[in-house]
């Protein structure tokens, strides 16, 4: 079976959301450093932490989310899914690596769904580098405070 057409749209799709992705966590890490300096003692930082965390998490899944959908776009674009809901399902299955949607691909582009599995891999690992990153810099500060 010939794959290159699934590297030649794979391979601009994980540098595409991998680029996406920094960028976004970038200005989040801004916003984030920002609302640190803003900070006025007297508040509760337990809470202020907790809301910064479960904030930085549901934009980071928000993040994930939409690069799944432009891989599912692709899909149906391609005609390698029957219809969006079908190629959303598929594309969340293998950008997450999960894997047990009994949802496939058309047989011609099995191998677009393995490399989106291959950037949804390098997607978590940026989001978990930039989570920890935020609470080895959040942490000391909030110790510091309290």
């Amino acid at each position: 079976m010939a794959w290159d057409h699934d590297w030649v749209w794979s391979l601009p799709l994980i540098v595409g959301t991998l680029v996406f992705h920094v960028i976004a966590l970038g200005f989040l890490a801004e916003v984030g450093e920002r609302a640190l300096a803003t900070f006025r003692p007297g508040r509760n930082l337990m809470v202020v932490f907790a809301v910064a965390i479960g904030l930085t998490v549901l934009v980071a899944t928000l993040l994930l989310a939409l690069e799944a959908i432009v891989w599912a776009i692709t899909y149906r674009f391609l005609g390698a899914s029957p219809d969006m809901a079908h190629a959303m399902l598929y594309s969340l299955s293998a950008i997450t690596s999960y894997g047990h949607a009994s949802v496939y691909l058309e047989a011609r582009w099995q191998m677009m769904g393995a490399l989106e599995a291959v950037n949804g891999m390098l997607l978590f690992g940026l989001t978990t580098a930039f989570l920890f990153a935020a609470l080895q810099r959040v942490w000391p500060w909030w110790h510091d405070r309290r």
